[in-house]
């Protein structure tokens, strides 16, 4: 993919004094699908970021066959921040995409109320994990396809290879684009929201 979009802000955001519900978000996902870059493009602050160079000795290690120009990758997690309005701010934690870094997901997983599953797909199938891990810890989560060049699918194609409820929101992504990523996390914000008022109101759930 390019470099980020020129929409990606310059300027960083100072944390609002009214701000009251901070939200705890994790963006999950297999190996070099774009997590660090969304967390990147959408975060008010500059975000921390694990990140080390990729050397020929991790190449046994990781499977880098379908990420050939990646160059450096996540060892512990990404983190930024951003505000969606007065109140509500989301605390954004990237996932590191490796097999060999999985146990980090447990520690991540803990207060979070909601998750991103980015997905590539040309590699549907490293997704799996993520949405199984998500699903046994009962974590809300939505899918969003990261937009790369390749085989054309359909959204509906793309959810029954996951084989996705169809409550679970499934949406397109640009991952270099601050405006599409907050367009996926207010879908995520407006998904916990209804699953909260269904639980506080169960007789209006159809």
């Amino acid at each position: 993919m390019d470099s980020a979009s020129s929409d990606r802000r310059t300027e960083r955001t100072p944390l609002g004094r009214s701000a009251e519900n901070g939200l705890k978000i994790v963006i999950t996902g297999g190996f070099g699908v774009g997590k660090t870059t969304l967390v990147r493009a959408v975060s008010d602050i500059r975000p921390l970021n694990t990140e080390e160079i990729m050397t020929r000795a991790g190449e046994g290690v990781d499977d880098i066959s379908a990420v050939r120009d990646k160059t450096s990758t996540t060892v512990a997690f990404d983190f930024g921040r951003i505000t969606l309005n007065e109140r509500t701010v989301l605390y954004l934690f990237g996932a590191p995409g490796q097999e060999r870094f999985w146990f980090l997901w447990e520690r991540l997983f803990i207060g979070t109320l909601g998750a991103v599953v980015l997905v590539d797909t040309r590699r549907l199938a490293d997704s799996w994990y993520a949405i199984d891990r998500l699903e046994q810890h009962g974590t809300p989560f939505i899918v969003a396809r990261n937009r790369f060049e390749g085989p054309a699918h359909t959204l509906e194609q793309v959810r029954e290879a996951l084989d996705l409820p169809g409550h679970v929101p499934l949406v397109d992504c640009d991952a270099r684009s601050r405006s599409s990523c907050k367009a996926v996390l207010l879908t995520l914000v407006k998904y916990l929201y209804g699953i909260a008022a269904a639980q506080q109101n169960p007789e209006a759930t159809p």
